[in-house]
């Protein structure tokens, strides 16, 4: 198999005023899990680090940052957003869900966004960020569509379409994904391990940290090298799952919120 050749990498140096940063990914909000809405806005309010990073899929989909301009969720979220980043400041990745968010969006929840991947200088280490999704290879049907859907074309396409036509593909498209995830032979494509150590060589790192899988876990690559895979959010599971990673000067560990 061949691996994924690495874009050029987008590099954030942290201040030294930075001593916390936390990552997080995959939360999925919607409006009808409002359990987990709430637990994201609890942590918000009090999380205590310097920086906030979100690896992609903060959102279950996202249909135009126009959704934000109107009365409702989209409108609530930016709000929790916007008074959340006057305290620290918060970085977004598109996922698979939300890789329609745009800077209208960003500039009105007060957040910047990052390429994907970006690599992130902090505390003598360079750490590799990254939704994953890039480097589920063997998914090849997958990243078909990956490529299709965030080719600058296809998105003016689609955003052309009136809103409420959005909302409605969201939902056919969610509904199909739902379904495809009940089929018993379904079988999910992990990050791939070769093209992983590939990008952490090409990043000068030794850590590579991501979502998208919802399998957290601390991989071995070798050579010193690792691959630290995010949770995803769901405060309705059983049992409930609401974890960040904080990077700080003893390394990365993680914290559960339930």
């Amino acid at each position: 198999m061949s691996l994924q050749q690495a874009p050029a990498f987008q590099e954030l140096v942290a201040p030294e005023g930075w001593h916390t940063v936390d990552i997080i990914s995959d939360l999925h909000l919607q409006a009808d899990r409002p359990a987990t809405v709430e637990a994201w806005r609890g942590y918000l309010q009090t999380t205590p680090a310097d920086a906030l990073f979100i690896l992609g899929d903060l959102f279950e989909v996202w249909v135009g940052d126009d959704a934000a301009a109107l009365p409702g969720f989209e409108a609530q979220c930016a709000a929790l957003l916007r008074e959340a980043a006057t305290r620290r400041p918060i970085f977004f990745m598109h996922g698979n869900r939300d890789f329609l968010l745009g800077q209208d969006f960003a500039s009105r929840a007060g957040i910047t966004l990052l390429a994907d991947p970006t690599v992130l200088a902090f505390m003598q280490q360079r750490w590799v960020l990254s939704h994953g999704d890039a480097l589920c290879l063997e998914d090849t049907e997958y990243l078909r569509f990956r490529e299709q859907v965030r080719s600058p074309a296809w998105q003016q396409a689609v955003l052309a379409q009136p809103l409420e036509q959005r909302r409605a593909l969201a939902r056919s498209v969610r509904s199909q994904s739902e379904a495809r995830q009940r089929e018993p032979d379904m079988v999910w494509a992990d990050v791939d391990n070769p093209a992983a150590r590939d990008w952490l060589r090409q990043a000068g790192s030794q850590v590579f940290i991501h979502g998208h899988t919802h399998r957290p876990a601390v991989h071995d690559l070798g050579d010193g090298l690792q691959r630290i895979v995010l949770s995803d959010w769901d405060v309705d599971a059983h049992p409930p799952r609401a974890q960040v990673l904080c990077l700080s000067n003893t390394g990365a560990r993680r914290v559960d919120l339930r």
